[in-house]
């Protein structure tokens, strides 16, 4: 047994039975009777209700989490893989969705590749999908009606294929190449050493769900770069640790599953909107055995508008529900104890929202209306309740890998709560969603401020009773002594930063970026009419690329130039533009907005160069931030800030004096190949024209354009294309620049100042 598993598992210890002391503590010591009044004693068992609640949940999961168990990954024998089908169900997404997601599926490894089979599983009976479908060499399924949503969709699909296993995709999930050859080795049961077959059935295999865009939390609370999107716990962390119970969720997407499996469970399950959530209990209700794996090998877009995130947790929150209802849990037979505490905790987890609630609403009921909600002293919270708090907190952040700590679970909670709390109890007196909701995938919703504000409504008036409260609790402090209020305020600080968060990401944040971009190394070959240029990415999307050189090479923005994005499995040829260069530390980065492919194979080409990858957001919490930063960061970043001009072209600092033929000694400023920027003072009178040698049969014909307040006149340089792929003159600008360099490491604060109407006049 290793050192990390010894001290997971003491942690979990340690964590369940200081836990275990505060629960049992709370429920015969802490809450109000009835002389404390009606509200009192209604809010202080709600109170502790949603305290227990949330602590089995807890066991159960830093239970299995203390020693998580990753399958091990057979190596089969190359004559033993079988056929596998792809089945990619689509409704109502954009084209160019689906094509990603086709391509993908298209471009997968496999030992025999005439042994996968993909299908287009089409319910909106598009003609231009089947078109696609044909332009791509893939099937192409569908049917007369939509009865029984996605189920019924792969239930057609399940009845007109063959193979003994099968892929599910959902449209925006583009697999990386290797997914299959990764995931298909999991259903290879070895035998046993003495020859004989082992017995062991796989019935799924589950890998991450994993985005390539920044998720709303991430985006509308400015934290792409620090934190993991919110899903990536359950994937990477709740679904691996429910390898030990053998209650692995079946996603949907993502997911290689047996057809013989599926065919014991009935199919692919109706009757409810979360199908893959019910599918995957029925797969193991018959006895088959489901493995989540962490390797992300697929990632698609998630929800980009508040509404469709909203209306997909509702429909997961609704679909876990009617399914344990429909299950009858505590009843079914062929779970074992195991499994039904699993998924007992995976039905709890969806109340937490009621949980927040309790959690909100006490102390501003002590704070501000004078309601006893706990009863007890400052000794015995520090004693027992602070304790297992931050015992917890430490507990969770070292048991989940840095992927989620309290706060972040605090904060995620409180943004959800009001929006779902009234699904959560329809769905639990009986009063059911039917209707399956297709949450929006195109990347491109949006929504109106006044969908956004009544949506934060419930928060602010949280916040601003939380702010009360934390105000009365400071003045009782002067006013009586009495300590205990410090434990008041620390809780309701904590809620007000919560309720402060939820609001900044209900208000929402404005999108600006048409496709999402990768840091990635690839490399680029550009080429115009009489000029190229060879880097390499350090970034890519679909729409654009952006690459460092440390030379300020000329590359015409008014035209659209060639470029040919190779890696060593794929190669696009693209048209491009320039839209922006700037100087950066130790030389230029220059971004080009791809204005199309040359084909429809080329397209396809860009789209896995762009997507066949791992994404690049982050998979862990930065520790370097605080609760405080979090918060002055989305103040800051809202307010308006100054827009910075976009060159097209490198402006090149030279501060330098060159003879002109008019006169000796003019003194050059800066230079972007179009325009040069020369100090007045330098000139002996006013020149409509100048033409300055730079090199032997090169000379450099200039015309004048504006004076600005800084002593600098602009002029534009009227022959470059002349000598500008001239060897003689790269040779000297070359000199120029290193000279440059090493005289001023940066352009001078003057030089700065003096450029602002040279790039408002050329925009370059």
């Amino acid at each position: 047994m290793g050192y990390k598993l010894v001290k997971h598992r003491f942690l979990f210890v340690i964590t369940f039975i200081v836990t275990l002391i505060y629960i049992l503590w709370r429920i015969f010591f802490t809450v109000p009777t009835w002389s404390d009044g009606a509200a009192a004693v209604v809010l202080g068992v709600f109170l502790v209700s949603m305290e227990l609640l949330g602590s089995l949940e807890m066991f159960d999961h830093y239970y299995n989490l203390s020693s998580v168990m990753i399958p091990e990954k057979q190596k089969p024998p190359e004559d033993w893989y079988p056929d596998v089908d792809v089945f990619i169900a689509t409704y109502n997404e954009p084209l160019d969705l689906l094509q990603k997601t086709v391509n993908g599926c298209a471009n997968m490894d496999y030992i025999d590749k005439n042994k996968v089979h993909i299908y287009v599983c089409d319910d909106g009976r598009r003609s231009e999908v089947k078109e696609l479908c044909g332009k791509m060499g893939v099937n192409y399924l569908t049917r007369s009606n939509n009865v029984d949503a996605k189920a019924g969709n792969y239930n057609n699909a399940l009845a007109n294929t063959f193979s003994p296993l099968i892929a599910t995709f959902d449209a925006d999930m583009i697999p990386r190449h290797n997914f299959l050859m990764e995931m298909v080795a999991y259903f290879y049961i070895p035998p046993e050493k003495d020859g004989s077959k082992n017995k062991k059935r796989i019935g799924f295999v589950q890998a991450p769900q994993s985005f390539y865009n920044p998720d709303l939390f991430q985006y509308n609370l400015y934290s792409e770069e620090r934190i993991p999107d919110e899903q990536d716990y359950f994937f990477r962390d709740v679904q691996i640790a429910r390898n030990k119970s053998n209650s692995v969720i079946y996603a949907g997407s993502n997911t290689v599953l047996s057809r013989e499996a599926l065919e014991a469970a009935g199919g692919f399950f109706k009757g409810v909107i979360t199908e893959d959530f019910a599918t995957g209990l029925m797969i193991q209700k018959c006895g088959y055995t489901s493995y989540a794996i962490p390797e992300i090998l697929a990632s698609g877009l998630a929800p980009a508008d508040l509404k469709s995130l909203i209306n997909q947790r509702k429909r997961w929150a609704r679909g876990c529900i009617q399914t344990l209802y429909k299950f009858k849990l505590l009843l079914v037979s062929g779970l074992d104890f195991a499994q039904r505490c699993a998924y007992w905790s995976a039905f709890s987890f969806w109340y937490s929202s009621l949980r927040r609630l309790a959690y909100v609403i006490s102390p501003i009921a002590f704070a501000v209306f004078s309601i006893v909600v706990v009863r007890c002293s400052i000794y015995e919270v520090l004693l027992l309740a602070l304790p297992a708090y931050f015992l917890q907190d430490y507990t969770l952040k070292k048991l989940s890998g840095n992927i989620r700590n309290s706060r972040w679970s605090i904060v995620y909670e409180t943004i959800l709560f009001p929006s779902l709390l009234s699904s959560i109890l329809l769905e639990t007196f009986g009063i059911s969603q039917r209707k399956f909701i297709v949450t929006r995938k195109d990347g491109g919703g949006t929504d109106n401020m006044t969908y956004q504000i009544k949506q934060a409504i419930p928060h602010m008036l949280l916040a601003l009773l939380s702010f009360i409260g934390i105000v009365k609790c400071i003045m009782n402090i002067f006013a009586t002594g009495n300590t205990f209020y410090l434990v008041i305020i620390f809780w309701l600080v904590i809620n007000f930063y919560a309720l402060c968060m939820a609001v900044f990401f209900m208000l929402g944040r404005e999108i600006k970026r048409a496709s999402e971009r990768f840091a990635a190394a690839v490399a680029l070959e550009i080429s115009w009419d009489n000029g190229n240029i060879t880097a390499t990415t350090i970034d890519i999307s679909e729409k654009g690329v952006a690459f460092f050189t440390d030379f300020p090479h000329y590359i015409p923005a008014d035209i659209e130039l060639d470029a040919v994005l190779k890696t060593d499995r794929y190669q696009s040829r693209v048209k491009c533009r320039i839209v922006n260069v700037n100087q950066t530390k130790g030389g230029y980065k220059y971004s080009a907005y791809i204005t199309g492919a040359a084909d429809f194979d080329n397209q396809n080409a860009l789209y896995s160069i762009v997507f066949d990858r791992e994404p690049t957001l982050p998979s862990q919490l930065d520790g370097s931030t605080s609760l405080f930063d979090d918060f002055v960061a989305n103040v800051q970043r809202r307010i308006p800030q100054q827009e910075f001009l976009n060159r097209k072209l490198p402006r090149i600092p030279l501060d330098i004096s060159v003879d002109a033929v008019e006169q000796p000694g003019v003194h050059l400023i800066n230079f972007n190949y179009i325009f040069v920027l020369i100090g007045k003072t330098s000139l002996a009178q006013d020149r409509r024209h100048l033409t300055i040698p730079l090199a032997e049969g090169v000379t450099m014909k200039c015309s004048f354009v504006s004076a600005n307040a800084s002593d600098a006149l602009l002029y534009s340089v009227d022959n470059i294309k002349e000598f500008v792929q001239d060897m003689r003159f790269i040779s000297m600008l070359k000199a120029w620049v290193n000279m440059g360099k090493s005289k001023f490491g940066q352009q001078s604060a003057f030089m700065e100042v003096a450029s602002d109407e040279f790039d408002e006049r050329a925009d370059l």
